[in-house]
């Protein structure tokens, strides 16, 4: 979910640390980040020396590995990072804002779908402490159009299993990119508020992923609000969305974006 209405989404610590009920799901169904966005990331870097901030089971990191860097990841969540360390990620756990870097500087810094998880001052200043001069800062996110009818769906069976959780209350017609818009504003003015970089950019890349039923219902259960659900809640929301793949042909076109706010640490 992209927000967190009673709080801001680095305070709700017991979701942002719930990704690592089920790492090996995650992992398995969580989308990659297109490639067009490793390339630009990397063509912005003074170099390939990387830091993946908040790096969950590894999917970016990797990423960056096979572009031919050197990636260190931090992470929260050591059921996570036990995860990524299996897949050949280094990984230290703790979280990035009280991180002690050693010393240790980078030519870039990548939050893959992790920058809302970390408080956007501290964050942009611990950023700033370990980026060598013109090093970058790119925090990316995927922002993705659920079909109106899933999205119904979804909403109308988490109110009968959390009847108060204000989750439920997006309408169905919003559009996903106005949901993810505070975040993305909360990280650049967080970047400006350091005085350490210089004006953030904001880099957009579409895309498209056509999931099937099971491959939907595969993935649900690693969002923030579900990972959380007792079993019979989670079945109960997860019967509603498989219901309603089916009443639209048993799968279904994702609309993708992946946006990312960059900007360059000042010398």
């Amino acid at each position: 979910m992209p927000t967190t209405p009673a709080q801001q989404p680095h305070q709700a610590r017991k979701m942002a640390e719930s990704f690592g009920v089920d790492s090996e799901r995650y992992d398995r169904t969580r989308p990659t980040y297109p490639q067009a966005m490793v390339d630009r990331i990397l063509a912005a870097s003074p170099g390939r020396d990387l830091l993946d901030v908040g790096s969950g089971t590894g999917i970016a990191a990797r990423q960056f590995q096979q572009a031919g860097c050197t990636v260190l990841a931090v992470e929260p969540d050591e059921r996570m990072a036990a995860f990524a360390r299996r897949t050949g990620v280094e990984t230290e756990v703790a979280r990035f804002e009280e991180w002690d870097a050693a010393g240790r500087t980078f030519d870039a810094a990548v939050a893959a779908t992790a920058w809302h998880w970390i408080d956007p001052d501290k964050g942009a200043a611990k950023a700033a402490e370990v980026l060598r001069p013109r090093g970058l800062l790119a925090a990316c996110w995927h922002v993705f159009e659920t079909p109106p009818s899933l999205m119904r769906a979804h909403n109308d069976a988490l109110k009968r299993v959390l009847p108060d959780s204000p989750f439920a209350d997006r309408p169905a017609t919003m559009s996903a990119m106005d949901g993810y818009r505070p975040m993305f504003t909360s990280a650049a003015d967080g970047i400006r508020r350091s005085g350490r970089f210089g004006e953030p950019e904001e880099w957009t890349f579409a895309w498209e992923r056509v999931y099937t039923r099971d491959e939907w219902l595969d993935q649900l259960p690693t969002s923030g609000v579900l990972t959380q659900l007792a079993p019979d809640q989670l079945q109960e929301v997860l019967a509603a969305a498989g219901a309603a793949v089916d009443a639209i042909g048993g799968s279904f076109t994702m609309s993708y974006t992946t946006v990312v706010v960059a900007a360059v640490r000042t010398a």
